[in-house]
């Protein structure tokens, strides 16, 4: 526990901290792979390259010394991190070397005002920060394993199927290698995969696509255009082949609720709504699908979708298209806005909204959603960035294959 001599340095030294915030990120990664080169596998190298890793990575410190004295209110934070953490195989041993390398990096780039008394305030307050994290993540990995096909660690799984669902989304089915149950996942969660390209070994996080209580598991993954994993899955990744899979996680999931379900995607964002979808489609609770993508070519799920709907008279579904192709019948087309969602939603607004999508995407429907009064406790959704570049008034959207 920290003392109230570290907490003052703590709250002294937060806005010298966050000024060099950026600094301190850029010189952390670095540091940290140069001396621990065996942690690489678990960060992905694109987002370090575009540098949004060390962008979250200054956001979360910055947000929990800022809270120093009211870690409450870091809790959905801290269950977001922690369930990242345990998809990628974070284990406590990890974190003293994190610790070493963000002290190192603060010494370094705040100089002369970085005294012993500063470097061991942070340090502690890294400690305890390490401290919650780490027992939160035992109860994630404990639940897991205690659960009726649940694991811990990697589990094997051998693609048994894979799927074209459009252009550049692949979808993968897999199944346990040792035959033995398969975890009830909820719908929304997300899945490690371990793969080793190149000689090197990578871990990736995907979002399951499919309801839970099956015989396997299913990923759907979009090729982008420099990504490692998802072009080597694209282009070598046949039927046959294992890969090691870590236990469902994530806490972006359907709660118990009977309003009308509004579940609102962009792009490759389809993927954990297609979970939840599948897995409530069936119980008669009403349901509002919308999705905005490019195109058909890139429209993954659409003859599904379009199966569902005529299948079951509880859902609804639409589709917009902001760059449609001659031929193509969206129900709108251009971007999405208050004015279309207001028309596909109850007029009540009483509604449990689910959305997620590329970062532009969530912005305006972020601004969207308040603009329609949707009560704030009813609004769900997933977002690995600041939350402030979430709720900022987005005037232009732009949607992502």
């Amino acid at each position: 526990m920290l003392n109230q001599d570290q907490i003052a340095i703590i709250n002294a030294t937060v806005p010298a901290v966050k000024a060099h915030a950026r600094d301190i990120t850029n010189c952390f990664y670095p540091l940290m792979f140069a001396r621990y080169p065996e942690v690489k596998r678990y960060f992905n190298h694109t987002n370090q390259i575009q540098g949004t890793q060390r962008e979250a990575l200054a956001n979360a410190v910055i947000a929990y010394a800022g809270n120093i004295e009211r870690l409450e209110a870091l809790g959905d934070a801290v269950s977001l991190i922690a369930h990242k953490h345990c998809s990628l195989g974070i284990l406590p041993e990890h974190y003293p070397i994190v610790g070493e390398c963000l002290l190192a990096a603060i010494s370094d780039v705040l100089g002369d005002a970085a005294t012993e008394e500063v470097l061991s305030a942070w340090g502690a307050a890294y400690e305890q920060l390490a401290a919650i994290l780490i027992g939160v993540e035992e109860t994630i990995y404990e639940q897991n394993q205690q659960r009726l096909g649940g694991w811990r660690g990697e589990r094997a799984f051998r693609l048994v199927d894979r799927v074209e669902e459009s252009t550049l989304i692949t979808s993968y089915y897999l199944h346990p290698v040792d035959g033995d149950p398969l975890v009830s996942f909820l719908p929304g969660q997300y899945v490690g995969v371990v793969l080793h390209i190149h000689g090197e070994e990578i871990r990736r996080n995907y979002s399951l696509s499919d309801a839970p209580d099956k015989h396997g598991i299913r990923i759907s993954v979009k090729r982008e255009p420099d990504g490692v994993v998802s072009n080597y899955l694209h282009e070598h990744f046949v039927v046959g082949d294992e890969i090691a899979v870590t236990a469902p996680c994530g806490d972006f999931v359907l709660d118990d609720s009977q309003r009308p379900l509004v579940l609102l995607s962009g792009g490759v964002g389809i993927t954990p709504t297609m979970s939840m979808l599948n897995a409530c489609v069936t119980s008669g609770r009403e349901i509002i699908f919308i999705h905005a993508a490019l195109n058909s070519q890139v429209h993954a799920f659409r003859d599904h979708v379009a199966e569902l709907s005529t299948r079951y008279d509880n859902l609804k579904s639409f589709t917009i298209y902001d760059q449609a192709l001659s031929g193509d019948t969206p129900d709108a087309k251009g971007y999405l806005s208050a004015e279309l969602l207001a028309q596909w939603l109850p007029e009540n607004r009483d509604v449990e909204l689910y959305f997620l999508g590329p970062k532009p995407f969530m912005q305006a429907v972020s601004g969207f959603v308040r603009e329609l009064k949707i009560p704030e406790t009813q609004v769900h959704y997933e977002f690995f960035g600041p939350l402030q570049e979430l709720h900022a008034d987005a005037v232009d959207m732009a949607v992502s294959q």
